[in-house]
């Protein structure tokens, strides 16, 4: 007792255990931990085998290879070749034809398959079409405007057909055109559009290469069917970004005192003869949309002798712009009837070789085109009305005009 007196109060008795702390504690957190890790797992394997799943609102997308598997119908999911009875039916209409390449206009290139899950939810099945022969789904509209400029010199092989007198322009094996491949392309823009069109490149040298150095590239060229070096200078106008035309030499009514030169096309000819005049004319150049006439008055009123001819362009997918100087032409009604894409000249600039009445009659054209939308006018590649035309195109463009190639304001049934 007498030792114990110096001792603190309360040091001989044991510190009282606190509620939750110790071994126990820690037992039963591990307890807690393990049932919640088995409820996780029981809960995961319990969606997966009874097909329950997290509602997103989202839409699902399976994308299948054409090796997968089709789904067990039993399931209620649709197969790749039978749609389900709830399966819209122009879901997979798209691209079941595959017993030939066709192009697909830019598309995907995917079969598409829609059907409805067991809740209603819409699902869709993106299969890549089986193509002949593995080979590569076609990009290209048949439509498209325009080449590469890099490649705009050389013909495109889809519209060229090769014969014993030389490349004819043809219809392409997926609807290609010469008229589409060849034009230049413009903006699209509302507005005044004016066309001018230069032709008799290749009657003179020196003049058919200053008219393609000093002409701006929207103006469209027109070669002359007998003409000489065609080829080379066709490359040079292309390369410089122009749209081309060919033209074709035709019967004028004081025939032969007034003769369009070796090739024209006549009324006595015949449809045999003509048809081989017009092809030897066609195959002399290529990358042109369509052809034009010089002169031709007697023969383009003529609905026998034309009728063969028109027919004919009809089959190649080329263009025909009449220059306008004839008021009997029947061009119009025959490429109206015969879905021929088609142009008509509203006046001749340069009836007369002087700068100030060619300048004249370009304003003219320029008050036709504020008022109708659309005009057109043609010349001839003499060096005043290429030094004309070149200075008024540039004054246009500044003035609000686009000048536009011939292609761009032809009346096309196809487009």
């Amino acid at each position: 007792m007498g030792d114990k007196i110096h001792q603190p109060l309360g040091q001989h008795l044991k510190p009282e255990r606190k509620p939750g702390r110790g071994p126990r504690r820690g037992w039963s957190r591990i307890l807690l931990g393990t049932i919640a890790v088995c409820l996780v797992l029981a809960g995961a394997g319990w969606m997966a085998f009874s097909g329950a799943r997290i509602e997103t609102g989202d839409r699902v997308v399976l994308l299948d290879s054409p090796e997968t598997e089709a789904p067990d119908t039993a399931s209620g999911q649709s197969t790749d070749t039978e749609p389900a009875n709830n399966q819209p039916a122009s879901a997979s209409a798209a691209a079941e034809d595959t017993g030939g390449l066709k192009s697909l206009h830019g598309q995907s290139g995917a079969d598409v398959a829609t059907t409805l899950g067991d809740d209603g939810e819409e699902i869709n099945k993106f299969t890549p079409v089986k193509r002949p022969d593995n080979r590569p789904v076609l990009l290209n509209p048949p439509g498209r405007v325009g080449q590469n400029a890099h490649l705009a010199h050389l013909p495109d092989p889809a519209v060229v057909e090769d014969t014993q007198i030389g490349p004819l322009p043809v219809r392409g094996a997926n609807g290609e055109r010469a008229f589409d491949i060849y034009a230049r392309p413009w903006s699209g823009a509302r507005g005044a559009r004016v066309v001018i069109i230069v032709g008799g490149l290749g009657l003179s040298q020196t003049g058919s290469q200053y008219a393609i150095r000093t002409l701006p590239e929207e103006i469209t060229l027109a070669f002359a069917s007998n003409g000489n070096s065609l080829q080379r200078w066709m490359q040079e106008a292309r390369r410089q970004g122009h749209e081309i035309l060919l033209q074709v030499p035709f019967e004028p009514y004081d025939y032969p005192a007034n003769d369009p030169g070796a090739g024209t096309l006549t009324v006595a000819a015949g449809a045999s003869a003509n048809l081989a005049d017009l092809h030897t004319a066609m195959a002399r150049i290529t990358n042109y949309t369509g052809i034009t006439n010089f002169m031709g008055g007697r023969f383009l009123a003529d609905p026998d002798a034309l009728e063969p001819v028109m027919r004919d362009l009809a089959e190649r997918g080329i263009m025909f712009l009449d220059d306008g100087t004839s008021a009997r032409s029947l061009t119009g009604q025959f490429t109206k009837t015969l879905g021929i894409p088609f142009a008509a000249a509203d006046m001749v600039l340069d009836a007369i070789q002087e700068r100030g009445y060619i300048l004249s009659k370009l304003d003219e054209l320029e008050r036709v085109a504020r008022r109708n939308g659309t005009a057109v006018g043609v010349a001839s590649a003499f060096e005043v009305s290429v030094d004309a035309i070149a200075t008024w195109a540039e004054e246009a463009k500044a003035r609000g005009i686009e000048i536009v190639s011939a292609s761009a304001v032809a009346d096309d049934p196809e487009r």
